[in-house]
This record gives structure tokens, sequence and C-alpha cells, in this order.
């Protein structure tokens, strides 16, 4: 249940900073922090082994709030050290072959094109650009259209990095499966700010972060893969945790997302992350939305009527995301002045969005990224502070 007072009561920042750079780096609530602190202070007391036994419980606790976060099995989950090596884990993994297709949109995130681009070289495979329609999403007629007996993935961001378009996913899901697709979904941006059900979105892989709508710790994420894939991912690296050494010239994966993991990881961040999936399940992920679309509508609507600025939000629907400029203002300088008022703000770099911000002629613009601790007193402030640049 979601409860203002509390949840501002979780994050003490509220009283001296505005922060609506919740798409970077959100606040994490007074209960995720502890228990990261608490983590670590066990492993001051008693060493990191021993810590992880005695906090054994806590560490798996991850794998049934994701869940149950993502309607998914335990078994399904890995930790990861962030979004974008789980993303990787994720697609290196893939049994593409020479001459295969990948499908995907020019809003795809720039490490995961980076990674497209690395392997269309290495194996010869081909991207294929899906076109937006008139919303500015991923065109679902033109994804059909494009399908050849050649493609064999789709790879989609859920939410993309530079505005609050929300990519129609679960349609994406449908025409994937009715093909027999391999579908990756990127929900770095949605997860924690959306619901995601993975059966409902149909996805065969999907990738998050901890450290953004979350608000858990930093280098932390986690990837889901559907379970009836899991044997035919080739995970591109191995060790002791991830498989089994089971004899001389010979080993075996872990049965589980596991087989995605490293041995070696962020303990006490595993257990902050856990935490932080348990905090937005306790709150519900569709109070949160519905909170989240509020203040988002209410700041990009009026910020529309201000002098001088411009909106660059696409999407038939939109998210917490909200993208501007001011005329007269560079980005960066913009986000520096507002920083001085204590108010949180990033920029969404061209070279962050090459294709999408190339193809509707936009250079760094600036992203408020609201979230369900946020107020109304709080979009009025910022909408002046803006104003008055």
């Amino acid at each position: 249940m979601l409860c203002i007072d509390r949840v501002r009561d979780d994050t003490p920042s509220c009283n001296t900073l505005l922060h609506f750079n919740n798409a970077g780096a959100s606040i994490m609530p007074t209960p995720v922090y502890d228990a990261v602190l608490q983590h670590l202070a066990l492993e001051q007391e008693i060493g990191g082994y021993e810590a992880h036994a005695a906090n054994a419980q806590k560490v798996a606790d991850f794998y049934t709030q994701f869940a149950t976060l993502l309607n998914a099995k335990p078994n399904e989950i890995a930790f990861i050290e962030n979004a974008t090596r789980a993303w990787d884990m994720a697609f290196y993994a893939l049994p593409l072959e020479p001459g295969d297709r990948i499908l995907t949109h020019d809003s795809e995130y720039v490490s995961n094109y980076l990674a497209l681009l690395q392997q269309a070289e290495r194996r010869s495979l081909h991207i294929d650009l899906v076109p937006s329609d008139e919303h500015g999403q991923i065109d679902l007629t033109a994804l059909q259209n494009q399908i050849t007996d050649k493609t064999k993935l789709i790879a989609l961001t859920h939410v993309p990095t530079q505005g609050g378009l929300v990519n129609p996913a679960e349609a994406v899901g449908k025409i994937a499966k009715d093909a027999g697709l391999m579908y990756l979904l990127d929900a770095c941006q949605s997860v924690g700010q959306l619901p995601l059900d993975v059966e409902t979105l149909q996805c065969d892989m999907l990738s998050g972060t901890g450290r953004k709508f979350l608000r858990g710790p930093r280098g932390t994420g986690f990837l889901y893969v559907r379970e009836g894939l899991l044997p035919e991912l080739d995970p591109p690296f191995v060790d002791l945790h991830s498989a089994r050494w089971t004899r001389d010239d010979g080993f075996e994966f872990h049965p589980s997302a596991i087989k995605f993991e490293n041995w070696e990881s962020f303990y006490a961040g595993r257990v902050g992350l856990a935490k932080a999936a348990e905090y937005a399940n306790d709150i519900g992920l569709p109070a949160i939305e519905e909170r989240i679309t509020h203040l988002s509508r209410r700041l990009r609507n009026d910020l529309q009527a201000l002098p001088g600025i411009s909106v660059h939000d696409l999407g038939q629907k939109q998210c917490g995301i909200v993208t501007f400029s001011k005329a007269g203002w560079d980005a960066n300088d913009a986000a520096a002045a507002l920083r001085k008022k204590k108010m949180n703000v990033s920029v969404s770099l061209q070279g962050s969005a090459r294709l999408d911000f190339q193809r509707r002629g936009l250079n760094d613009i600036l992203r408020a990224s609201v979230h369900y601790f946020n107020t109304d007193d709080e979009v009025d402030r910022f909408l002046e502070a803006v104003d008055t640049l």
C-alpha cells in the first residue's frame, strides 16, 4: 500500500533535496540502506564468507522477491552486477548463426546496440531496424512484415533511456511467440515503475538494474530467463558457481539461471536489492505506476505551457521520464544550474540514443524523472525553477 508520508519518512533526503533523477539513480529507502549496511557490518565483524552463511536466508530472498516482482519462478532469476551485463549475458549466450537476423527499434539503448553491432561483425549477423509508428513507438505492423525465415531474435528496450515512451512490449511478445522467435526485453527503466509480468509480456529473457526505479543499491542487477530456454543458452563466461567440473574433460552448467552468475559478487548489494524488491512488492506496482503517471503527466503538461520549453517525449503510453529543452540553454548547463538549487535531473546525451536523436534532430536534452515519493508541491517548485532559469 502506498502511503506518501511513510515513503517520504523512509527517504530522509526529501527534506533537503528535490530528486527528479530516478531514471539515473533513485534514492534508497531506509530499509534498503539498512539492509546493505547491516550485511557490510556483519562482514566486518565476522568475515565475508561467514556473513554470507549467517545471512543465507536474506541472500536467498533475492530469488523469491524477484520471482514475485516479475511473476516468474525463483530458478529463472539470476543476480548480475548491472543491467547491461545482465543483457549481455543473455544476448551473448544465444544460439545465433551466421546469416541470422535480429529485429530491433531505433530507440534501443546504446550499450545494447553496440553489442548488436559487435556480434553482427563477429558472427555475420544482420540487424534489421523496425520503424516507428505515428506515436514514435515500435511499429507493430512493420515488425510483423520484417520477419523472415532467417529472423531469430527480437531485442527491444521497454522504456528507452531518452524519454517517456513505453514501447508496446506485450504486443511485441505476442508477435514473437506466434512467429517462434526469441524475445529479449530490456526492462532497465521500466522495472520498479511499471508492473512487469513475464507471462503476460511473453518474453524469453528480461534484464534490469537495481539503482533506478527499484531504489536499490548501485552495482546490482538481475536477469530473468524462461525455464524452457535455459538449456539452449551457452553463457559467455563460466566459473565454479555457474557450473560444476564433473570430469577431467567436461563440466555441467547449473540447471537454473544461476548459470549466468559469478561466484564472487556484491552480497551486501544482493541483500539490499532483495529488500528493494520486497519494498516495491509491499507497496504494489499498480499503485506505484498510478502515482508516477499522475506526477509525470502534471510535469509534462505544465512544462509545455512554459515559454521557451519544448517537451520531447513520444509514445501512446508514457511513464515517469520527462525530457525537455529550454531555448537558449545548454542541457548540461541547465542541469548544473538546477543542481545548485538542490534539484537533481540528468541529461540524455545524443551519443546514448544516436539513431533516435538523429532522426528527430535532437541534441542533448534535459531528463526529469519522478517517483512515487515525489509530490505535487515538488512539481510546482521545479516548474518555477525551470521557468526562472
